[in-house]
């Protein structure tokens, strides 16, 4: 059996569902039943000892495999399942998603005026078969003031976002250089997103 030129997307993140549209692949959401955090399936707490790379392949093959058993449970249309997860390395520490505001305020304390690593892991899935790939891009922030954490901190933006911050939001303004993917600091690498589908026979017709 083939895959339908249509793909599950097992993400709630709407920068995602923005970059599969930019690049024409037709998705339906297929959401777990709480979010990818709390899923009882997909426990984001890194292992001991795991490096950053490791930890965001593992998580992206196993919600794309998890949602793949989603779509069987639910009785939905065969199709290729995607996820990704993204992740921030700071002095070899994984920094993911703040919990609240004051973590949020002490991850962006931390990347002033330093260099940071990005890392994306992309997974698609279909009958029981899983393909993944890594995009890491390299981040430089400006030294900020305490003004401006405050203020972007009290906007709400980094709450949902790993390093708590969005590229494609109000902390451009922070950003002095990147080196790799812009799609891939968003949370999903377009060029790797692309040849995977390929790769596990999606058309781009």
């Amino acid at each position: 059996m083939t895959p339908q030129n249509r793909i599950y997307l097992a993400s709630r993140s709407p920068r995602r569902r923005e970059l599969l549209a930019q690049i024409g692949v037709a998705f339906d959401g297929l959401w777990f039943r709480s979010k990818e955090r709390t899923d009882p399936e997909i426990d984001e707490t890194p292992h001991p000892g795991e490096c950053a790379t490791d930890y965001v392949l593992r998580l992206a093959q196993a919600k794309a495999e998890h949602g793949e058993r989603l779509c069987i449970q639910r009785k939905l249309a065969p199709r290729i399942v995607l996820a990704a997860d993204t992740t921030l390395e700071v002095d070899g520490n994984i920094i993911g998603k703040p919990a609240d505001s004051a973590e949020a305020t002490h991850i962006l304390r931390r990347l002033s005026g330093r260099c940071h690593r990005v890392l994306t892991g992309i997974a698609v899935c279909f009958q029981g078969k899983a393909r993944t790939a890594l995009n890491v891009s390299e981040v430089r922030f400006r030294p900020l003031e305490k003004s401006e954490i405050r203020r972007y901190v009290f906007s709400g933006e980094p709450m949902d976002k790993a390093g708590a911050y969005g590229i494609q939001g109000g902390a451009g303004l922070f950003i002095e250089h990147i080196s790799g993917s812009y799609s891939g600091i968003m949370g999903l690498p377009l060029c790797e997103t692309g040849l995977l589908l390929k790769a596990q026979g999606y058309r781009f017709d």
